[in-house]
């Protein structure tokens, strides 16, 4: 029996959405966190470029790969099961990950990590979904996305504060007793609920999706260590563009597949899953080398960086309900057409200032503008998405988008990972530069040497960040061409 047919009290419904709430805040806390501690890691662990950007891009994987197989598996065998064994895995990890003694180590528990979000995140939307009926489901699904902002603007500000005055390993410890508060309050107020209908899981395009994204970032990730013509970099690229390519093919005759290819048939689907691409590919590229170029080249805290996010969770957390009334009143294509474009400019604003500059001369002016233009895009985004296909299919249409972003991501890292030491060496001249980009990035002590690397980080900084800035323009583009026009 599904939950909505269920007469469950206002009470109970309430503390339904805290445990999913509270088990979301495990995913919230920890992304936003783990980002301004990353230079602290680095220098802990004695870590490379490579590596560090595994510690993302491991979680990212596995989530990416695995989040429509964690939404159909809680459809298929129980979305309070599903969504608890999510937890479950998600605390095991983090607990792994805060006893790691090597980067290698910490890789391995992000991995696990993306397994235990692939399940939780999906299971505890479909959470809400089974519980709440159609005409409040608006306003639980927009207390989700609020506490998730919440959380998204405190992680920063904890991160920072346990890598400069205690241990960025309490990052990891803080999931523990969050994870057994949720696991009690699911058990004592979410029924179990499922869907009669549905079906196989998609286990070969999960795989395939996985070990085919995997060669790729490997090898984007490696490149500038071993070289372009290295027989492993070329047969990583080859094997994973194969494997990619597999998986597309095995998605058109899949009975029960995990991304339906007759959904881009829209072109209204289409095209906002590119803006998407773009967009958050932008986006996660900015947010992953911003701490650095904070802390390495302004002289910022890890603490300082925290607090450099604020205004974006800010804006995003005051203002997303009133870019969501806009959206309805003038249509989806005006502000998925404007807000990437805005969130552009407030990329490029992230360039401009030199080293050694403050707050309020450094990045305050570009994350609030970037700020007010991933307000005005996200919520029409995945409105739009939505009511791009069937009513049948909002879940699964809602779940690709999702994939998508988390994929943009990952790539993000690993391709803006090479524009940056590409630049980086051909700025530092050095015949060890790589070796160099590493010491920067962690910290290394300065002279003259050091100082003129400084420099050559930031150059590269400065190229990452308005690639970022382009590619969330054309997302604009793409959103003013390709978004639905406001209803007759």
């Amino acid at each position: 029996m599904s939950a909505n047919r269920l007469t469950l009290s206002t009470a109970r419904k309430r503390w339904i959405l805290a445990a999913t709430v509270l088990g979301s805040s495990l995913t919230f806390i920890d992304g936003s966190a783990l980002g301004v501690a990353l230079p602290v890691i680095q220098r802990d662990l004695g870590a490379g470029p490579a590596a560090v950007q595994w510690v993302s891009n491991a979680y990212l994987l596995t989530l990416g790969a695995l989040v429509l197989i964690g939404g159909a598996a809680g459809d298929r065998f129980g979305r309070r099961r599903v969504f608890l064994i999510g937890v479950a895995v998600f605390a095991l990890a983090s607990i792994a990950c805060g006893l790691a003694p090597t980067v290698e180590g910490l890789i391995a528990g992000r991995a696990v990590q993306g397994i235990g979000a692939a399940l939780l995140t999906p299971g505890a939307l479909a959470v809400i979904g089974a519980t709440f009926p159609p005409d409040e489901r608006g306003r639980a699904f927009g207390t989700w996305a609020g506490a998730g902002a919440i959380f998204g603007m405190v992680g920063p500000l904890v991160g920072g504060w346990l890598a400069d005055q205690a241990d960025w390993r309490f990052i990891f410890w803080i999931n523990v007793p969050l994870a057994i508060l949720t696991v009690i309050v699911t058990l004592r107020a979410v029924p179990e609920s499922r869907d009669d209908e549905a079906r196989g899981l998609d286990w070969p395009g999960a795989l395939l999706a996985m070990t085919g994204l995997g060669a790729l970032t490997w090898s984007l990730t490696a490149a500038p260590d071993l070289g372009w013509r290295d027989p492993w970099i070329i047969g990583g690229l080859i094997g994973g563009s194969v494997l990619l390519a597999a998986f597309l093919w095995a998605e058109a005759r899949e009975k029960h597949p995990m991304m339906p290819l007759g959904l881009f048939r829209s072109s209204v689907f289409s095209g906002i899953n590119l803006l998407t691409l773009l967009l958050y590919f932008a986006l996660s590229g900015a947010m992953f080398f911003l701490p650095f170029d904070l802390i390495r080249v302004q002289g910022f805290s890890a603490t300082m960086a925290g607090a450099a996010m604020l205004p974006f969770a800010v804006v995003m957390g005051l203002f997303s309900g009133f870019a969501g009334r806009l959206a309805d009143r003038f249509g989806a294509r005006l502000s998925l057409g404007l807000g990437p474009v805005l969130a552009g400019i407030g990329l490029a604003l992230l360039a401009l200032p030199g080293p050694g500059a403050g707050y309020v001369d450094g990045p305050l002016a570009g994350m609030t503008m970037m700020a007010v233009g991933m307000t005005l895009a996200v919520g029409p985004l995945t409105a739009a998405v939505m009511g791009a296909v069937e009513p049948g299919h909002t879940g699964i249409a809602s779940g690709v988008n999702n994939a998508v972003a988390r994929v943009a991501g990952l790539l993000a890292v690993a391709l803006l990972g090479v524009v940056l030491s590409a630049v980086f060496v051909a700025r530092a001249e050095s015949p060890d530069a790589r070796q160099l980009l590493g010491q920067v990035m962690a910290g290394g002590e300065g002279g003259a040497l050091q100082a003129g690397a400084v420099d050559a980080f930031h150059a590269a900084f400065r190229v990452v960040i308005l690639t970022c800035a382009g590619l969330a323009v054309l997302a604009g583009i793409v959103g003013g061409l390709t978004a639905p026009k406001r209803a007759a």
